[in-house]
């Protein structure tokens, strides 16, 4: 009967979550509202890509056409890219995202990325 007793009451702090551990909460999502420049030319020299928005966190990076660009935060309003020729080969209209890394441990936030925004390649 003692040994029933350990196995509920076990089984009911487990289901309630004692000892168990937090999830890490999602981070703040970043906004993209404008890039400067506003497009870029087909074939044309790699170049500095101004990515404006919001809550870019100070590791933020930017993926442009599904790359991870090499990304230098200028402020949480702002990140800059540097997207190389081969990337603007052709023309195309490309997806460019900002994701905030995770700042990991179990009480640390997720990653998060923000909502595409098209990008055009003339």
């Amino acid at each position: 009967m003692k040994l029933l007793t350990v196995i509920v009451l076990c089984a009911l702090a487990l289901g309630c979550g004692y000892g168990s551990h937090s999830m890490a909460a999602p981070g703040v999502a970043p906004t993209i509202t404008s890039f400067n420049p506003a497009s870029a030319t087909a074939g044309g020299p790699a170049f500095p890509l101004k990515v404006e928005g919001s809550n870019f966190s100070t590791q933020a990076f930017v993926t442009f056409n599904n790359t991870k660009m090499a990304t230098v935060q200028d402020n949480s309003g702002e990140v800059t890219a540097m997207i190389p020729q081969a990337a603007i080969a052709t023309a195309a209209t490309v997806p460019v995202t900002v994701t905030n890394p995770g700042t990991g441990g179990i009480y640390g936030t997720t990653a998060t990325t923000s909502q595409p925004m098209n990008y055009t390649i003339q």
